[in-house]
C-alpha cells in the first residue's frame, strides 16, 4: 500500500506491514542505493567484468568477508549486479553489473578523475579498520 504524505515523502507498507519513507528526491533515491562507502567502490571493482567474490574481496582489501556479502546482496537487490551460480563443484559464483549499473561506471570514473585532479600527489586516505 502506497500513500503520497505533503512532505515530499511516499508511505510505503509491505506485506510483512514494515513501513519504509521514499522519497520523491532523486539525490536522496540514488544516496539510498550507492550511499555505503563501499557500494560504489564494489561498482568500481566489478567494471565491465565477471568477478569471483573472493577476487573482489582481495581487490579491496579492507572490506570484511561479511559486509561485502551484505553490499553484494542489495546491490543486487537494487538491479545493480547480477549473481550468477554455477552447478559444479567446488560451487562457484561470479557477479557482474547489470544493464543498470553499467550506466554508473562514466560517473564513477569521473569521480576518479576529481580525485586526481584535487589529490595530484595520489596520498593515500587513512581508512580506519573498525569501518569495515
Amino acid at each position: 500500500m502506497t500513500e503520497k504524505k505533503d512532505s515530499g515523502y511516499l508511505k510505503v507498507t509491505n506485506m510483512n506491514n514494515d513501513v519504509f519513507l521514499c522519497s520523491n528526491c532523486p539525490m536522496t533515491r540514488t544516496m539510498a542505493t550507492l550511499g555505503s562507502k563501499w557500494k560504489p567502490i564494489i561498482i568500481y571493482t566489478l567494471g565491465k567484468k565477471s568477478v569471483r567474490f573472493g577476487m573482489i574481496h582481495a581487490k579491496m582489501g579492507l572490506i570484511s568477508r561479511k559486509v561485502l556479502t551484505q553490499q553484494l546482496v542489495e546491490l543486487e537487490e537494487d538491479g545493480i549486479i547480477n549473481r550468477q551460480a554455477f552447478k559444479e563443484l567446488p560451487p562457484r559464483v561470479e557477479y557482474s553489473l547489470t544493464a543498470k549499473g553499467l550506466e554508473l561506471l562514466p560517473i564513477l570514473n569521473m569521480m576518479t578523475k576529481w580525485n586526481l585532479k584535487h589529490n595530484p600527489s595520489g596520498d593515500e586516505l587513512a581508512i580506519s579498520k573498525k569501518s569495515t
